[in-house]
Parts: C-alpha cells; structure tokens; sequence
C-alpha cells in the first residue's frame, strides 16, 4: 500500500527509545576499560562477566551524565532510584540478567522541542533511565548475518557494563503525515543535545547511539492504541525516517487486508529500507524486574541537581538561532546544514580563521559531495575544520582559485597531507606571474582574431572564449578575474 493510502485510513502512533553509550573512561559498575576497538574480551573482568562473588560499584560519572541529560530534556530528576534486574537470557549478556532501571529511573516527564517544515512538536519524554550496555555477537556463516543459518557465533564482552542512558518517548500522537520527519527531527535534536552536553560523541555509525522505533496504527477516529510493532537498533537518521515510513505501509497493508499485527522486534535493511520480522516482543512482566541486591540506591542531593543544572550548555536550537543571526542566512539555509550535520563543523573552521561564507560554501558543497558518495556523515571525512580553513584561506589570499581548491580538498582527503602539502606535492598553486599570464594571454589573442574584432568592436561577450583559452594553457592554474582584466587591458577595452 502507498504510503499516501496508509495514511488516508490510519493514524501513526509512534514510541522512540534511545540508547545512548555515555563517553566514561571505565564501565557502570566496574573499573574496566571502555575504548573502542580493543582486542576481543580484553576489557573484561569478574564483574561485568558476571561471575560468582563479583560485586558491582555504581560509575559517579555516569549517574551525573544522567542527571544532566535529565535535566536538559527538562525532567524532573528522582531524589531516590534504585536499579533493577531485567532477567533474560542471551549469550551476550553473561549474567543472564542486565543491570538496569525499572519503575523508578532516574529522570522522569520531561520534553524535548523539535522543529519540522518550520513549525515545532513537542515531544514528551516518559523517561531515561540508567542501564548496562550488552556484549557483541559476530554470527559467522549464513546469509543474514544473523544467528540464524549461522555455522557459529564468536562473542565479545569488552561492551558488555558499558554505561548507557535509554531514553523513553511517550506516545508521539498526531504527527500523520510527517511522522517519519517528526522522528527524525527528534532523534537529530536529541543527538545535537548529547553532544552539546560533552557526554557522549553519540556517533550513530558507531553504535553509540542506536534507535528503537515502535510503531502502532490506529483507523481514523479511534482513541484506542493499535498493536505496535518494535525496529530494533536504527543507526542512522535517514534510517529512523525510512523505518518509519515502512512501518506505516506495511502496518496499514496488513490491517487493510483483514490481517493482524504481530508484536514484535523487527530488523531494518539499509539496502532496501525494509524491516523483517525478528522474535515476538515480550510484556514487562517477562523480564521478571526485582530491585538489584548488590546495589544501594542512588539518592541525588538537591544541591548536586542544581550544581548540575549549572553545567548545562547553551540549548542546541537556541544556539542554532544565534548563529543564524551572527552569520546572517535564512531559516532555509540554516536548515539545510542542519540536514547535512555540518553546523559543529562550520563553526569549528570559523573558529580556525575562516569566514562563515566560506565556511558554509566548502562544507555544504564539495564536502558535502564526497560525503555522499562515500556514504558517511560530512563530519566523517578525513578533513579537519582547521584545514578547511587553510583552504579559505589560501583562495581568499588569491593562491588558490576555487578549481585548485577542489583538488586541494581531494587530495586532503586522500591522505596526501595537509593543504599546503597537496599543494606543493600537486603544484597548484596559481600562476600569478604576470609574464607568464602575458604570454598566455597573447597566444590566446593570435588564435582567435575573429573574437579579438568582436571585443574591440564593444561585444565582450567572446571574452569568455579568451579566458578559457587561457585557462587551459595554465591548467587551470589562473586567476580568471585577473586573466579577464589583462585582456582587456592588451585589447583597450575598458
């Protein structure tokens, strides 16, 4: 079913969980290293495998990452939580348990603002709670990756007790049409608000931030929920809109056709931006939650919230405004860097001494362009704000025009060094020896005399031709602005 004809009967009811993997040096209830890309189960000890006699120790740092993100998601923070045991099994988390929040987390009603096609949603928080980060299952064999099919499965703890926050929409009603939008915008903002926080670096290609989408429909009129179904670790804001989107479709074919649905998990496939069916989602009341034994409960003082609350960075859409004024672009403009996730980049090469012209010219153009055929965010790029900048400024400096400047970039990014380096490895600087632009210039003249007359005659339209001419015997490698004054300064046109 189209997506227009899902929504001419249905209305979207949306739930978005959010796991964010909070930047400590050690895990939640041990001393355990939490780098990225250590050797296979080398970070791992009694604890976080859960082995007999091993007692966990609440990580401070990340009970006050969690405050902080409660409070700016403007939830009241709890003056007593305790943890709680979420029971299951699965070989990825060792102790058949995960340390988790149940009925009593630690921030709780709050809202976060988002806008779309330039009017705003609110979005109310139900929750964010603390928890435990599983271990990593590497299905070996098989079509899917999955451990279906698979001839064996390798598993990693070193993830396993690395801190997380899950935070927990209420239900999004209303959104209809743009629901897809809606939970993209949400899960963008809420991104931009970890990381202005200094929490975590929440790179979705990462998995440090990763999406649960649920998703219900209900006939027009209704009031009562409809079956939701549950896309499991989204990584990618384009892919939180794509799930969505066929989620919708797929719901409303279903119902439409007299079928129901099926609680469940559900994987989506970036390839085709499907979702397929995964295990039927269990009730709280599976997972069996008890208050954890092994831990007191985490009372936060007032004075520490306030202190806390005095941490808080400027708001990142209030910042967005700020910088919108200080660089003076339209409410369109500003959004397309939004869209392309250059904004921290933009201000970052500002910062490193270019203009917010250039700035915005070169991220939202030829960046912007490699990032999209090699498939990352733009902030992904092997690129630094600061030799952005150098680029700036060796155009603005006339050493560089923007031709050179692209192959500049290119060669930045593929590893050559940094821009001065290309430059010279390359040798592309501009020519801006005025004898050698003079003999250019006057070879360009000789060959094309019909253009000459036109010129001298007061049609300038042919001294394009001229400049090109130029431009190809230098390579590319002139001033076009300076080579178009010396024609005509050798031709008396003025």
């Amino acid at each position: 079913m189209s997506y227009e004809d899902a929504l001419s009967s249905f209305d979207p009811v949306m739930g978005l969980e959010v796991h964010v993997e909070l930047g400590t040096a050690t895990k939640m209830f041990c001393g355990c290293a939490t780098e990225f890309g250590g050797e296979p189960n080398s970070q791992v000890c009694p604890t976080c495998l859960g082995l007999p006699g091993a007692l966990p120790v609440v990580n401070r740092t990340a009970v006050e990452s969690a405050i902080r993100i409660g409070l700016a998601l403007n939830c009241n923070i709890a003056e007593w939580c305790r943890f709680a045991r979420k029971n299951y099994f699965y070989p990825d988390m060792p102790k058949n348990f995960q340390t988790s929040q149940y009925d009593e987390p630690i921030a709780f009603d709050g809202y976060l603002d988002v806008e779309v096609q330039g009017k705003t949603y609110r979005v109310g928080i139900e929750r964010a709670h603390m928890e435990e980060d599983t271990g990593k299952s590497t299905h070996v064999g098989g079509a899917t990756g999955r451990i279906h099919g698979a001839d064996y499965s390798l598993l990693d703890y070193n993830r396993c007790g690395i801190p997380l926050i899950e935070i927990v929409t209420k239900p999004i009603e209303g959104a209809g049409e743009l629901a897809p939008e809606i939970a993209k915008a949400y899960v963008a903002e809420l991104r931009d608000l970890i990381k202005a926080l200094g929490v975590s670096e929440a790179r979705m290609e990462l998995g440090q931030m990763r999406c649960d989408a649920n998703l219900s429909l209900r006939p027009h009129g209704q009031e009562k929920f409809g079956t939701r179904s549950e896309t499991k670790n989204v990584n990618s804001l384009r892919s939180v809109e794509r799930a969505i989107r066929f989620e919708i479709q797929r719901h409303a074919t279903v119902l439409t056709d007299g079928g129901t649905i099926v609680q469940e998990t559900r994987h989506f496939h970036e390839d085709d931006g499907t979702t397929t069916a995964g295990r039927v989602k269990e009730e709280a009341e599976d997972y069996r939650y008890f208050p954890e034994p092994d831990l007191v409960p985490v009372a936060p003082s007032r004075d520490w919230v306030e202190e806390l609350r005095g941490t808080l960075p400027e708001v990142p859409s209030v910042r967005r405004k700020r910088l919108q004024a200080e660089w003076g672009i339209s409410d369109f403009d500003m959004q397309s860097l939004v869209n392309a996730g250059a904004v921290d980049a933009i201000v970052d090469t500002v910062a490193a001494g270019a203009d917010s012209d250039a700035a915005r010219k070169w991220w939202l153009g030829e960046l912007a362009r490699s990032a999209n055929e090699r498939g990352v965010e733009v902030t992904a790029l092997p690129i630094t704000p600061a030799q952005v900048a150098r680029v700036a400024a060796l155009v603005k400096a006339g050493e560089l025009n923007d031709k050179l400047a692209r192959q500049v970039i290119e060669g930045v990014l593929a590893g050559e060094g940094d821009p001065d380096q290309v430059v010279e490895k390359r040798g592309l600087k501009v020519v801006s020896d005025e004898g050698a632009l003079g003999a250019a210039i006057d070879q360009a003249i000789a060959a094309q005399a019909d253009a000459v007359a036109k010129i001298q005659a007061g049609n300038l339209g042919p001294v394009g031709a001229l400049i090109g001419a130029v431009m190809k015997t230098t390579r590319g490698q002139a001033d076009a602005a300076r080579v178009r004054e010396l024609i005509l300064e050798k031709l008396g046109v003025s």
